[in-house]
């Protein structure tokens, strides 16, 4: 349920939203990946869960690119 909510709330952004909810997540995704290789992250799990959802937001832009066309 929290997923389908979260999907929701993209598809109600627009694509300038969305672009910069992507580059925030991809920032994010880079911290997470330093902090595991110093050995200072404790919630490992956290990197597989931000790379969803940048996967997510991915694939609502492309939705709404094809929906323009």
């Amino acid at each position: 349920m929290k997923i389908n909510k979260y999907v929701e709330d993209l598809k109600a952004k627009s694509a300038a939203e969305l672009n910069d909810e992507l580059v925030a997540a991809k920032k994010e995704l880079f911290n997470l990946r330093f902090q595991n290789a110093t050995n200072q992250l404790d919630n490992t799990s956290r990197i597989k869960e931000v790379r969803k959802n940048i996967a997510r937001i991915q694939t609502v832009i492309s939705e709404k690119a094809k929906a323009a066309n």
